[in-house]
């Protein structure tokens, strides 16, 4: 917010504002109650309340019964005040949400590409089938965030490089704003998934730690000082590439221009995955073969991994080989960064669960000077759709929340 003096107007803009955060996170609240949580005096909240309802954005949901004298009305956001989307995007398919202004989810679905590379095509499929799902027009959302893999530049913020969406490129985001007419952001899917960790997970309200993604591929998200390290040219994170022993150099992914040299087809999923670095030791093929290896037979990476962990008597010697080769990642963080805090997340994250989390943790500690704590992810539902929708609607309040008030 730009520094004005402290005009009655800028008064009344920071005082609505104080109380519609207050509704969303402890709603629904009396006069009273507002009062008390924001310093306002009676008159003070009573006309507070008065714009807000003038504006659509409070209404009355009930009564809290008192002592002696009247039931005191109860207030609450107008969740139609506002709506946005969240999408996360993938090879295997586009799913959008819609969520209310108070993050209530009305509507997710999931779009197959059906062969089509055509991003803006594919967004705007999933939008429109969200919205439709969720009885609201497209017109109506304020903002639109969405999570992809890969390098997202944040000057221009359009997808740099993704080996998951080789048709996302510079341009697509002047083209997906064009397309939608509202605010679009595209960001790292798993910066959104640690952005959902902080507000409802395993890292809720924590300044400094690191999330490590263990799904198809491999990623990392470091939020320091309760903010999103993305690095000069957003390749912050790009964990795969981190050269390990026991796996060749990833020599020559990084650039578009040379995505053919270092790169092998993945046998789980059919499309471009890294020949090299710690990605190759930890991805979903890789995972796969070393539990086939210990006579662990499942058909996917993360099947292996609850298989072990349902039965640790056989699959012990898997998930303590799996520990050592994802303890290279998180000492190679934790040693430069020192988070204090690593999150485990992802369909092979969640799989391992405590038993995988507490192996890591002690190799961690036998070869790093100091020890993080090793959490499992405890946010619901997916992640990356869940850090997608709460971004939008930290944008979309920013909008419908600080407006001036006359």
């Amino acid at each position: 917010m730009v520094n004005r003096p402290g005009t009655p107007r800028l008064l009344r803009q920071l005082n609505d504002r104080a109380a519609l955060d207050l509704l969303v996170g402890q709603g629904p609240l009396t006069r009273a109650q507002i009062g008390e949580h924001t310093g306002l005096s009676k008159v003070t909240a009573s006309q507070l309340l008065s714009r807000l309802e003038e504006r659509g954005l409070v209404e009355v949901v009930g009564e809290q019964a008192g002592g002696r004298g009247p039931n005191a009305a109860l207030y609450a956001v107008v969740p139609s005040s506002a709506y946005v989307a969240g999408l996360e995007v993938g090879p295997e398919g586009v799913t959008a949400g819609v969520a209310d202004i108070t993050g209530g989810i009305v509507a997710q679905v999931t779009v197959d590409p059906n062969g089509s590379g055509n991003p803006v095509k594919l967004v705007h499929s999933a939008v429109v089938k969200a919205c439709r799902s969720a009885k609201v027009a497209v017109g109506r959302l304020s903002a639109f965030v969405i999570g992809t893999p890969g390098v997202v530049d944040p000057r221009s913020g359009d997808v740099q490089f993704s080996f998951d969406l080789p048709a996302w490129h510079e341009g697509v985001l002047a083209a997906l704003r064009t397309d939608l007419r509202r605010p679009v952001t595209i960001e790292n899917d798993v910066n959104l998934a640690a952005l959902a960790e902080r507000a409802y997970g395993a890292a809720r309200g924590a300044e400094d730690f690191a999330l490590v993604w263990l799904d198809r591929g491999i990623g990392l998200s470091v939020m320091l000082g309760g903010r999103l390290h993305r690095g000069r040219s957003g390749g912050a994170g790009e964990i795969g590439y981190l050269p390990v022993p026991g796996a060749p150099l990833p020599v020559g992914t990084a650039r578009r221009d040379r995505v053919t040299e270092g790169v092998t087809e993945s046998t789980s999923w059919g499309i471009p995955a890294l020949a090299g670095g710690y990605g190759s030791l930890v991805g979903a093929d890789a995972v796969r073969e070393l539990a086939h290896r210990h006579g662990i037979t499942e058909a996917t990476a993360a099947a292996c991994v609850e298989a072990a962990v349902a039965d640790e008597g056989r699959g012990g010697p898997f998930l303590d080989e799996l520990a050592d080769r994802i303890a290279y990642g998180v000492t190679s963080v934790n040693i430069v960064l020192d988070p204090g805090l690593v999150v485990l997340s992802g369909r092979l994250g969640r799989a391992g669960g405590r038993p995988l989390a507490a192996r890591i943790e002690r190799v961690v500690g036998r070869i790093s000077p100091t020890r993080p704590s090793l959490a499992v992810t405890e946010v619901e539902g997916d992640p990356v759709l869940r850090g997608a929708l709460h971004a939008a609607l930290e944008q979309a309040r920013d909008e419908v929340f600080s407006a001036t008030a006359d």
